[in-house]
């Protein structure tokens, strides 16, 4: 089957798909059809960026079919408004409801993640979803026990982040490393993959605003995920794919209070470049 298929009779032969390729491998003559390079299957990255833009619906590709790719919905769109109200009054959640999110709420939150950008479209996050309350909990004290090494160990780091304080809250029963939360998603990927740690990242952001949208709530877990680059106990319980590291972390859960106000920030810091 040819990497690129272009229906003849729908085409209009405007070069749109040939514009917006990121690799460049689509040859197109004004008045004639689109047609992929001689090199085109050797450096193809299955974007689909042709199939998307194409105001005809005329173009597939071999892995994605045209009529199999929804329409953009431009009735959904957000005026710049609601873009910004909506991203002002997302806030990190660290008090859930006693409320499990099923899976299937779970998996929903990771398929819209899946769809952030990734360097070269490598699509490398994978997904750890951890959602029962006594491994959180073992967890979160495998966390603890990795601070209790690092003041033992690396005392200044320690003492900058205030490990001790930490420490001694979860000693009076407050968990500050996993907060309680009912789910865990860990987004790891191969170690050796330089797209990775850019990807991961953007792709939890992805599922930090979806979150919202599913009347859920979200927070990193930095010390969490500290634990885990690293910290022998925690890789062994993570158990991730041979060559796999943790790029990230976030709790998910319902959260138990509502926020009725859009907190201040500092003001950007902004350069501009003059003209010469």
């Amino acid at each position: 089957m040819a990497l690129l298929i272009v229906n003849e009779k729908t085409c209009n032969k405007d070069g749109i798909c040939a514009a917006v390729c990121p690799m460049g491998i689509i040859d197109f003559v004004a008045g004639e059809f689109p047609a992929a390079s001689a090199d085109a299957e050797n450096l193809c990255i299955a974007c689909g960026h042709c199939v998307a833009v194409c105001p005809t619906g005329s173009m597939s590709h071999r892995n994605m079919a045209a009529e199999a790719c929804p329409p953009v919905q431009t009735d959904y769109h957000l005026t710049s408004e609601h873009c910004e109200h909506f991203l002002r009054s997302r806030r990190s959640i660290r008090v859930y409801k006693g409320k499990p999110v099923p899976r299937q709420e779970l998996k929903k939150l990771i398929e819209i993640a899946s769809h952030a950008p990734s360097g070269h479209n490598s699509q490398s996050p994978q997904w750890r979803v951890i959602d029962n309350a006594a491994q959180i909990k073992k967890l979160a004290g495998t966390v603890v026990d990795w601070m209790r090494w690092m003041c033992q160990n690396q005392p200044k780091i320690a003492t900058d982040l205030h490990m001790d304080r930490v420490i001694q809250r979860w000693e009076a029963g407050i968990d500050v490393f996993l907060r309680g939360a009912p789910a865990v998603v860990v987004a790891h990927a191969d170690k050796m993959d330089r797209t990775a740690p850019a990807a991961c990242s953007i792709a939890l952001a992805y599922m930090e605003l979806a979150a919202v949208s599913m009347g859920l709530g979200t927070c990193w877990a930095g010390y969490f995920w500290a634990s885990a680059l690293s910290f022998p106990p925690m890789v062994k319980a993570l158990a991730l794919p041979e060559g796999h590291q943790s790029f990230g972390a976030m709790m998910v859960g319902y959260p138990r209070f509502a926020y009725k106000r859009l907190p201040l920030r500092n003001p950007p810091v902004i350069s501009w470049e003059t003209a010469g």
